[in-house]
């Protein structure tokens, strides 16, 4: 069967003076019908840009490069024109933006914003759209929905407000659902809430989901496939079971030696050391080589390409090619 979702050599830049800005750099991966992939970094590695990326929304003056793919069931995405675009965004592929808060209108109600997405797909009347949009609400599980529509989002709860966003996102039965830090800002009960929302919507539905986070504890026992994403490139890929079990590139080891634990034996937790470079002066060679503990000679200036380590397993990293993963 093929995939549902195609990305290749996927590279985007900004013009930046005196240097070149590629935030995202050679980044491919693939989704299937029905399947959870998790995209995992930290802060400024790229995860946000790569998933604007897939409906064209990558802000000016960003450009995504040539000989970038990005294939939707066989549909070029970054050959299609305004008006095809249109009917992919909200229709063929929903989107959860990471801040509720700026993501919804102000000066609309929820029942406004959430009609507004159906009527753009759909040709149903307006006494229609806001019927859909009670639907929808009752779906997300917003308590007392009928008054919840004519709210406006200063009227919410963060989770509330989230909830709103995915009803928008789901207001057109969508393939495909991208959620981009979906529990921004929220406490742990209510991100605990969302997440169990969209696994019960993505049973209900069929849909695939790319989840983007910098948590990999969401991420456990919930995502199929995890890739980790380090300054513009995926590090390494595996099933979540693989990952978690055996984890191989050393920022990986470090993401999850970096994780509070409430059980076992209670250690200091091991932070990485230094921060993500910007994008104007990425490393040479492998580009986690100046923070790595087990860096090679060869890491500092030979560039290393997706190596397997496994049964659908690979990782960027010559410590693989030396079998010492």
């Amino acid at each position: 069967m093929s995939p549902l979702l195609e990305v290749e050599n996927l590279r985007i830049t900004f013009p930046s003076s005196g240097a070149t800005s590629r935030p995202v750099d050679g980044v491919s991966f693939s989704l299937s019908k029905g399947e959870l992939l998790a995209v995992v970094g930290e802060s400024g590695c790229g995860k946000s840009l790569t998933a604007l990326a897939l409906l064209r929304l990558v802000p000016p003056p960003g450009q995504i490069l040539p000989g970038s793919v990005i294939r939707l069931e066989g549909t070029d995405v970054l050959a299609l024109g305004a008006a095809e675009l249109r009917s992919i965004r909200g229709r063929r592929v929903g989107m959860i933006f990471q801040d509720p808060m700026t993501s919804l209108n102000p000066v609309f109600t929820v029942a406004d914003q959430i009609s507004e997405s159906v009527r753009a797909h759909q040709q149903v009347s307006k006494r229609a759209a806001r019927a859909r949009a009670l639907e929808l609400l009752q779906e997300v599980g917003i308590p007392d929905p009928v008054e919840r529509l004519d709210n406006y989002p200063h009227q919410l709860s963060g989770g509330m407000r989230q909830r709103v966003m995915i009803a928008i996102a789901l207001a057109s039965e969508p393939e495909l659902l991208v959620a981009d830090e979906p529990t921004t800002a929220l406490d742990v009960t209510v991100q605990a809430q969302i997440l169990e929302l969209l696994d019960r919507l993505r049973a209900a539905r069929g849909m695939a989901v790319l989840l983007i986070t910098h948590d990999l504890g969401i991420v456990a026992g919930r995502a199929d496939r995890v890739a980790v994403m380090y300054a513009g490139r995926l590090v390494e890929e595996a099933t979540t079971a693989a990952l978690f079990a055996r984890p191989s590139h050393p920022y990986t080891k470090g993401l999850l030696a970096s994780v509070p634990r409430i059980t076992g034996t209670v250690t200091r937790l091991t932070p990485i050391a230094g921060t993500v470079p910007p994008p104007t002066a990425w490393p040479s060679g492998c580009r986690f080589h100046p923070r790595c503990p087990d860096a090679l000679p060869r890491c500092a200036t030979d560039d290393p390409p997706a190596l397997p380590v496994g049964e659908q397993h690979r990782m960027r990293c010559w410590l693989a090619e030396a079998g010492q993963r």
